[in-house]
């Protein structure tokens, strides 16, 4: 009988084990594009709210309002993870992205005949950011499907779709801008977002065939574990930290250091040119080193790149230099949490877990940039933003403890589950 089991369970792990490549490089491929096309075209927001401060294209609105939208975008993306990841179960992947094209691509068409920001509050924020998850949600639960070994290397090639997305989109709406409108530029986008976000879902495949997750919308038991709950406090502080130097830096550039919005704009590319670049390096090494630890060094990376790069400077080539490597790092949660939740929980926990994952980040996403925008100082000059730069590093910072504590947790289980087979010996 023991023989028997035995047999069972080899036969079930060599199913269930991912293939390590084959059609997982399409897929891996597509996720990058969808990720371009999502991502890559939210980071492009930051050009769209420097030409509303700048020209009062909406009278009645503050600052406040423009971070807000800004924030909505993710913080609505993230929402609705509990609904997505139940309807990918009861109606099937390809429909929820179907949709998620037409209400992203619909959000930017119906922001470029906006008059009013609240018109732009449904639109622009609401309605993208719907659609953005329900593109995003769905295909993010893929990739750990078909890749094992090579999960961090993968994550890495797809997560730097955001990053020459945002590159060209960011480029590439700023000239739309100025040479034709801004409400051309968004029907433009809505309609380029669904072009390309349609070949991303016409060639993505999961094997939920294979492995039968469960597609929980809210997983209660996996919050009862202690591993878990130090991943989902990690994610939750980093995001602190990540959105207040994703929306804060082109600002700073310009209303700190003096420099023009082209070269603001400059900072921007170079920011998402240094995620392109970087995260599928990153992905090799945590493959390389582990997942946990190199996500760990990573986040206390950017706690100390804030403090001692961003806070002193007062150049466009210091800035430069900061732009570089942060954009590389800066999003190392982005690109690593779905490897992390297969190592954390298991393979077949992931999108109950990833749910968990996207609600937790729902606040920081949504409400860190207005945190930042109050913690703003204008009448200490050159140090305007220095309370907002301590609090993008002290988040960082704080969040690469939990990750150190989750790797201390993971190195003393796995110590303790060698000890039966070396007692046996």
């Amino acid at each position: 009988m023991a023989s028997i089991g035995a047999e069972q369970d080899a036969r079930t792990a060599s199913i269930e084990d991912p293939p390590d490549g084959g059609y997982g490089w399409v897929c891996c491929g597509a996720v990058a594009l969808i990720n371009g096309f999502t991502w890559g075209i939210a980071a492009s927001y930051g050009v769209y709210l420097s030409y509303y401060l700048a020209n009062n294209y909406f009278p009645e609105a503050t600052p406040l309002d423009f971070a807000l939208i800004g924030g909505l975008e993710f913080g609505c993306a993230m929402l609705i993870s509990p609904l997505c990841t139940v309807l990918v179960r009861d109606v099937g992947r390809h429909a929820v992205l179907l949709c998620g094209c037409f209400m992203m691509s619909g959000g930017f068409i119906a922001a470029s005949f906006a008059v009013r920001i609240w018109h732009l509050y449904l639109s622009q924020g609401v309605l993208v950011g719907v659609g953005l998850g329900a593109i995003f949600i769905p295909s993010v639960q893929v990739l750990p499907q078909w890749f094992l070994k090579r999960r961090s290397l993968a994550g890495g090639i797809a997560s730097c779709g955001s990053g020459f997305g945002g590159l060209a989109f960011s480029l590439g709406t700023a000239a739309m801008i100025e040479q034709i409108s801004p409400a051309w530029s968004l029907r433009i986008i809505g309609i380029i977002a669904f072009v390309g976000n349609l070949v991303g879902v016409i060639l993505i495949r999961d094997r939920n065939h294979i492995v039968n997750p469960g597609q929980l919308g809210f997983a209660s038991h996996l919050i009862k574990r202690y591993d878990c709950l130090l991943l989902l406090a990690w994610g939750f502080v980093s995001m602190l930290g990540y959105m207040t130097i994703l929306y804060s830096v082109s600002s700073y550039a310009v209303q700190v250091v003096g420099l023009t919005q082209a070269r603001a704009g400059i900072l921007t590319a170079v920011l998402n040119l240094g995620t392109g670049i970087g995260r599928p390096l990153i992905g090799f090494a945590s493959d390389r080193f582990g997942r946990i630890e190199v996500a760990g060094i990573l986040t206390l990376c950017c706690s100390i790149s804030a403090f001692a790069i961003w806070i002193p400077a007062n150049s466009f080539g210091v800035l430069i230099f900061f732009c570089i490597p942060a954009g590389a790092i800066l999003g190392t949660y982005w690109m690593t949490v779905g490897p992390l939740c297969a190592e954390v929980a298991g393979l077949k926990e992931v999108p109950s877990f990833l749910s968990l994952q996207w609600l937790t980040v729902v606040l920081p996403t949504t409400f860190a940039e207005v945190i930042a925008l109050y913690l703003r100082k204008p009448a200490m000059g050159r140090w305007s933003y220095l309370y907002a730069q301590i609090f993008a590093g002290l988040a960082y910072l704080i969040a690469s403890l939990f990750m150190f504590e989750l790797w201390r947790v993971k190195k003393r289980g796995k110590l303790m589950s060698q000890q039966p087979e070396m007692v046996q010996r």
